[in-house]
């Protein structure tokens, strides 16, 4: 059944741009201005249209958990709010069934001068709820917020942290069949979030309706079954979320393969190190430039020593692009003279899945002291192969080993 239906959805903004004859205005112009009823006759304005969203159509069904992903500007805040009722379309037309909670900004819905008991019933009776039933999760959502000792604390005087506790604790409790939530979380403490996160799976594992928008694409992947991809306010792509997922990464991910530096005084380092080089060295199928899941690699960094006698050793961490770490290996520590050190780090093909992936690099004294920290040094994408296959859904995991894995008959079964 459809909860959300989405029909041509555009906004357009007018953006005015100011401009005064003759050239900029001066600093005198400005205060000038500033003091005066009206801009100098030689001032202009000149219009100009912006389609925040342009030509959006989808449908969402009853519990559905909707990720929407894209970059800053990509018109995904601008949809929530046409879906929060916070603004209207410019055209088209938007259908909902039922009743919409959302927290979109810190302090939306609250009324400044209202205390936290007060703007948690006002929330409840915007949502349409009864006294009787708000007064049911008053508890929970006090205890959830942890604002117990401001509850009569007019909101006005709350830290943004605080805010944002309230305002997702009202949101999650108050039973909305349809719960909207923004990047806004991000202000609240790691603890906080992880009680967000998790709240917000048991709203969606009851069969209510999520729409959550986040730059953390681990959370998205792990609450969300469908996805949108928004670009320049174009629902670009929409499906199941792991795919939707890969294809945006694959979209924003620029491959870095390969950095160097020929000059020790311009190279990146301090007074112990300076970095060389960093580069991946991959074997090529069919002399094509890429690397799929078969393809051994060997990443090989160079670095020049400046302190005589120092005890070194090199950690690589490999990363999802997502920000998960991988695995985490690093070198026998041993003394090095002045001079140029390289190291090899060979990863088997057949071992990591199809995906995007970040290396950093960290140089390392008396096994404990980083010298040096090379984040993000190199990105690459590794990309599928299948032989003999026939099921071509996105293999799970980040590793995808080639084991010893066998089959065979032990036992008949002998008919009577």
């Amino acid at each position: 059944m459809s909860v959300i239906t989405a029909e041509n959805i555009s906004k357009k903004y007018i953006i005015d741009h100011k401009h005064k004859a003759g050239g900029p205005s001066t600093f005198r112009d400005v205060v000038s201005d500033l003091f005066s009823r009206k801009s100098s006759h030689t001032d202009y304005t000149e219009k100009e249209e912006f389609w925040a969203l342009k030509d959006v159509n989808f449908t969402i069904d009853q519990g559905d958990r909707i990720g929407i992903v894209g970059h800053n500007g990509a018109g995904k805040s601008t949809l929530l709010k046409i879906l929060s009722r916070i603004t209207e379309p410019s055209t088209g037309q938007i259908k909902i069934d039922g009743r919409v909670a959302s927290l979109l900004e810190v302090g939306t819905g609250f009324h400044p001068e209202l205390t936290g008991r007060e703007n948690i019933y006002l929330n409840g009776a915007i949502l349409g709820m009864a006294k009787r039933e708000i007064k049911e999760s008053f508890d929970a959502i006090v205890d959830f917020a942890g604002v117990e000792k401001f509850l009569d604390t007019p909101v006005k005087r709350y830290s943004s942290g605080m805010y944002v506790r309230l305002g997702f604790a009202i949101a999650a409790h108050l039973n909305p069949e349809i719960l909207i939530v923004d990047e806004v979380l991000a202000v609240g403490d790691t603890e906080f979030q992880k009680k967000c996160l998790g709240k917000m799976r048991d709203v969606s594992e009851s069969g209510r309706t999520l729409l959550f928008v986040s730059h953390n694409l681990t959370a998205i992947q792990a609450l969300c079954n469908k996805s949108f991809y928004f670009e320049k306010g174009q629902l670009i792509d929409q499906g199941e979320t792991t795919h939707i997922v890969t294809n945006y990464l694959s979209k924003v991910s620029h491959k870095r393969m390969e950095r160097h530096w020929d000059d020790i005084n311009q190279a990146p380092g301090n007074d112990q190190v300076r970095i060389k080089s960093f580069r991946l060295l991959a074997e090529y199928q069919d002399n094509l430039m890429h690397i799929d899941v078969r393809t051994p690699m060997n990443f090989q960094f160079e670095f020049w020593n400046m302190e005589e006698g120092a005890n070194l050793n090199l950690s690589m961490h490999l990363y999802t692009f997502t920000g998960e770490c991988i695995f985490n290996v690093g070198t026998e520590s041993q003394q090095f003279g002045k001079g140029l050190v390289t190291g090899v780090c060979q990863i088997p093909g057949h071992f990591l899945n199809d995906g995007s992936y970040v290396v950093s690099m960290m140089v390392v004294k008396d096994t404990s002291t980083v010298v040096y920290n090379m984040e993000e040094a190199l990105v690459f994408d590794i990309e599928d192969y299948r032989e003999n296959v026939t099921w071509y859904g996105k293999w799970p995991g980040y590793i995808r080993p080639k084991l010893n894995f066998s089959i065979r008959q032990t036992e008949h079964l002998v008919n009577d």
